[in-house]
């Protein structure tokens, strides 16, 4: 069995998948700021697919109505007296709940609580599943684009194919989130930063295929010029985190190849063999200086993930 698994895309809408009862209890945590108009369709939706499920709505200190809509529809409501996060919310969320299997469902109305059970039902063989958007539920041509980086780079750092690392629709073991709850970050790319996280320790990972919904009502926090200075970050965080030496070792050996190539440029201008050239000696040394500094932070990336065997 591979660590990871890949079902084909699907066309048409989400089928509903019949599930009277799981082999495990089920916690629904919905991170939630400013979605007073939306989030009781989202927790309904919720309860037709998973009516024994705990519902946990994590109110970002919303200035609507939204835990007042959220208490009434059924959820417990966790309130926060100030802003911090869509990240911190789901690590609220992830410590409050009481189920084995947590699920992270947005409060948009924009994922298809149709597609519950579908991820679901692949916890047991695999400890994340993770809910897969294609091209037409990303938010524009240029998040899409960044998205798509962004997986063949994480794809590259742990070695075997990741589909949609930002997508926040998954389920997940509980108490193998709670092992990396630290490592997350209070915003956005909690949810690459997780599943990075899963990966790099050897938990089995799926991706399912999802529908993705139009949002009805109120606006996206993601905008384009911050979300370029995030993907910036996010992608200097996965590097210090998850590999740090497949990075650093391939400068390594361009700065070496450059030392190189300095070197028998010299001769050929008519330097003597024994010679070195300054440019020949600071690229060495600097390639050098890269290639430890790799093998530290690789170090110190590994002990992230040493901890008591569950």
């Amino acid at each position: 069995m591979t660590l990871t698994d890949i079902e084909r895309p699907r066309t048409g809408p989400a089928p509903h998948v019949p599930a009277p009862s799981w082999p495990f209890s089920i916690s629904i945590v919905i991170p939630a700021m400013n979605e007073g108009a939306t989030i009781a369709h989202v927790i309904q939706g919720v309860r037709e697919q998973l009516p024994d499920a705990e519902i946990v709505v994590v109110d970002d200190a919303s200035r609507d109505n939204t835990t007042d809509v959220a208490e009434a529809a059924g959820a417990r409501v966790i309130r926060r007296p100030y802003n911090i996060g869509n990240g911190a919310g789901v690590k609220t969320g992830v410590r409050a709940a009481t189920g084995d299997v947590v699920v992270i469902i947005d409060a948009d109305g924009q994922m298809n609580p149709a597609d519950l059970p579908r991820l679901l039902q692949y916890i047991g063989p695999y400890d994340l599943v993770i809910g897969e958007r294609d091209r037409s539920g990303q938010q524009n041509t240029l998040r899409w684009l960044g998205n798509t980086a962004l997986n063949r780079f994480g794809t590259y750092l742990v070695g075997f194919e990741m589909r949609d690392l930002t997508s926040g629709f998954r389920a997940f073991r509980r108490t193998v989130m709670l092992e990396f709850l630290h490592l997350l970050p209070n915003r956005f790319s909690w949810s690459t930063t997780s599943a990075m996280a899963f990966a790099k320790a050897g938990y089995h990972i799926r991706f399912v295929p999802i529908e993705m919904r139009k949002r009805q009502a109120g606006q996206s926090t993601q905008k384009l010029m911050r979300n370029g200075v995030r993907f910036g970050l996010i992608i200097l965080r996965i590097v210090t985190l998850f590999n740090p030496l497949r990075v650093f070792f391939p400068i390594f050996i361009a700065l070496e190849l450059l030392a190189l190539a300095a070197y028998f440029w010299s001769i050929a201008s008519g330097d003597r063999w024994l010679h070195i050239p300054p440019s020949t000696g600071i690229f060495f040394l600097g390639g050098l200086i890269i290639f430890l500094f790799g093998l530290i932070s690789e170090q110190i990336a590994s002990l992230r993930f040493k901890g008591p065997e569950q």
